[in-house]
């Protein structure tokens, strides 16, 4: 279900939405809703919780659930470190849920769920608020510039039989079909019609759902969303996955690997730029199309890429991933439907103008998808105001070619390009700038001498 408001939720504490609140828990308590789960999704990428009772939702809207800051500097592990603005026992937040959201869950019977805006005590927006973040950069694109991005993220995930072993043991597949075959899709024919089902009750629009490359691996695409629509999308989507494999007897990884040396699983972020109804990635005279403030935008994304890994492949297991010839978008570099550039640009064609769009490869589902798309928006402004253009574009394997920059190949580069980004910094606030940046080097840290195999084990089922 889906509650309709006139008043941009999120700008301010929801005291004033109390009655709408009240009218949403009598219809969830109809519908045999007994808890509602509130969650966010903190800087080392994990969906945190507060769930409540359908009976207090109106009095969670007045006056919001607590929950410390110190999230903000939590590890994949459930260590913390601290920043210099975010850490300790110290302080409290206040959780808002946006009533806008509210999605009764098809695979957890008796459950609700809603994203939220983070807030201080006294009722001002959290600095570090990730979600309130991707918010002010969609604003941003749209008071300054009049554009609205629309964007996707690919999900993509990993099941196996049983709990994820920490350890090298062997994991079990539930199948054995051969990449993107039909049978592989027969195998697993009851269960991907369960998640189909599950997401078409919640209302999510599915695209395509496939076998992947990958043993045991799958793909779901859903309809393109504004930026922040999008990341709780995401959210929405993985933990719809995830209780679905749960009712199935099996494990969902969304995690970058599983195993060492196979193919991982992205998080592949789709956007496109308008105006008035109008896609600024078709129907110009730059490349393949673009007008030049689509080419700007995509440039400055294009050029900021080795410090956004830091924000869109934040964990060590990312650089087990990204690797060369893999269609990971290991190389600094673009084309037309070109699969192993970090950017891949989609014209459409002349029966789909309005598909045109760009693909950002080198990402992955340990990100923090608020995170993910509020800093992309910031560095495609950067770029949409310096007027850059786009460098030529690629054909090819960039290998192949040998000319084009390998992007960072550990999270210990990738976190030294980010904290010298000027634009990020900007973007994301001292606050929660440092508290990425203490996190990426805190996991950086924790990982440092493991192998492979110990850090796939550490990682695949935390995400």
């Amino acid at each position: 279900m889906t509650e309709e408001t006139t008043e941009p939720l999120g700008s301010t504490p929801y005291g004033h939405a109390e009655e709408r609140a009240r009218a949403a828990a009598a219809r969830l308590t109809a519908a045999g809703v007994h808890g509602t789960a509130l969650t966010w999704v903190d800087n080392a990428g994990i969906t945190r919780v507060k769930a409540v009772p359908v009976g207090r939702l109106a009095e969670t809207v007045r006056m919001g659930v607590g929950m410390s800051p110190c999230f903000d500097v939590y590890l994949v592990d459930d260590s913390a470190t601290s920043s210099p603005h975010i850490g300790g026992p110290d302080g409290d937040l206040r959780l808002f849920p946006d009533l806008d959201r509210v999605t009764v869950l098809a695979a957890q019977p008796g459950w609700a769920w809603a994203p939220v805006d983070r807030y201080e005590q006294d009722g001002t927006p959290y600095v570090a608020c990730q979600r309130g973040f991707a918010r002010r950069m969609a604003e941003r694109a749209l008071s300054e510039h009049g554009i609205e991005l629309r964007m996707g993220l690919e999900t993509e995930w990993i099941v196996t039989r049983g709990p994820l072993p920490q350890t090298g043991a062997e994991l079990e597949y539930p199948s054995t079909g051969p990449a993107y075959g039909m049978a592989r899709l027969a195998e697993m024919a009851d269960y991907l019609r369960d998640i189909l089902e599950a997401l078409a009750a919640q209302g999510v629009e599915v695209l395509q759902i496939h076998p992947e490359y990958a043993q045991g691996q799958f793909e779901v695409s859903v309809a393109p969303s504004d930026p922040v629509g999008a990341a709780d999308l995401t959210v929405l989507v993985r933990e719809t996955i995830r209780a679905v494999s749960l009712r199935h007897g099996l494990t969902a990884s969304f995690a970058p690997v599983v195993e060492p040396g196979g193919v991982g699983n992205g998080g592949h972020l789709h956007l496109s730029l308008w105006r008035e109804g109008r896609n600024l990635c078709a129907g110009g005279e730059g490349p393949f199309g673009m007008e030049p403030e689509s080419e700007a935008f995509l440039a400055g994304v294009l050029r900021e890429l080795p410090a956004l890994l830091a924000i869109g492949a934040p964990s060590p297991a990312s650089y087990l991933r990204l690797r060369p010839s893999r269609w990971a978008g290991a190389h600094q570099c673009w084309g037309l439907e070109t699969r192993e550039a970090a950017l891949r640009f989609v014209a459409g064609g002349e029966r789909a103008p309005e598909a045109a769009n760009a693909e950002v490869k080198c990402v992955d589902a340990a990100a923090n998808p608020y995170l993910l798309t509020g800093s992309v928006i910031a560095v495609g402004l950067a770029g949409l105001g310096a007027g850059l253009r786009l460098p030529p574009p690629i054909t090819g394997n960039p290998v192949d070619e040998g000319i084009q920059p390998r992007l960072p190949t550990s999270l210990a580069v990738a976190l030294g390009h980010f904290e010298r980004s000027g634009v990020l910094r900007e973007a994301l606030g001292e606050a929660l700038f440092g508290a990425v940046a203490a996190v990426r080097r805190a996991e950086s840290e924790l990982f440092d001498g493991a192998t492979p195999l110990e850090i796939a084990a550490a990682t695949r089922g935390r995400y």
